[in-house]
């Protein structure tokens, strides 16, 4: 996980497609987390708008489309395949085949913004024979909203950090501003009090 962060740090393009494919297989790298990422470092300038929104937007589809290859290459096997055993369970899958024959390419536009429906649904659509056009096409327009969802939530909570720095270093700077003149105070009171002590004590 360390060397993905270093990646990112240094390669910020490479590296948010890297973690969408590596996500998308299956491995610990949530989409959502991707994304959320690349809206932040779009907040912080660390990469630009469009080839950073282009960079999510492909890794997203391709992602996608490697599980959809599985499921057609596989077939109904892929159940009892050891590397897709715990993405999807024969049960599982039951139930999202009988959601496909209702709803057809409309499952996908709906069912990819469920966490942890998405790789089911893209294998089953494989499995399922769908056409890759209208795969390819549903996916493409369901990847928009949750690119605007995630990235655009990363991208506000980029700037509200900032906005909280700013105000934080404000605060720091009138906590210094304070001190300084309570203490510029404090000596002045006590420059004046001894004056006056040692004055008075001449009178006598």
């Amino acid at each position: 996980m360390h060397d993905f962060s270093l990646l990112v740090e240094h390669f910020p393009y490479a590296g948010l497609f890297i973690l969408l494919i590596l996500g998308g297989i299956g491995l610990p790298f949530p989409e959502d987390a991707t994304l959320i990422l690349c809206g932040f470092l779009l907040s912080q300038t660390i990469i630009k708008p469009m080839p950073g929104l282009l960079v999510v937007y492909s890794g997203l589809l391709i992602a996608d489309l490697l599980l959809y290859h599985f499921g057609r290459k596989f077939g109904r096997k892929i159940v009892t395949h050891k590397r897709f055993q715990r993405i999807l369970s024969p049960e599982r899958f039951s139930k999202i085949e009988e959601q496909f024959k209702r709803r057809g390419s409309l499952f996908i536009l709906i069912g990819r913004h469920f966490i942890g429906l998405r790789a089911q649904i893209f294998i089953v659509a494989g499995v399922m024979r769908m056409s890759a056009l209208k795969f390819s096409i549903a996916d493409a327009v369901s990847a928009i909203f949750t690119i605007a969802i995630m990235v655009g939530a990363g991208y506000a909570g980029g700037n509200s950090l900032q906005v909280i720095k700013k105000d934080i270093s404000r605060i720091e700077h009138v906590a210094v501003f304070v001190l300084i003149t309570m203490l510029v105070i404090y000596l002045f009171a006590r420059y004046v009090g001894s004056g006056d002590k040692g004055s008075g004590q001449t009178r006598y």
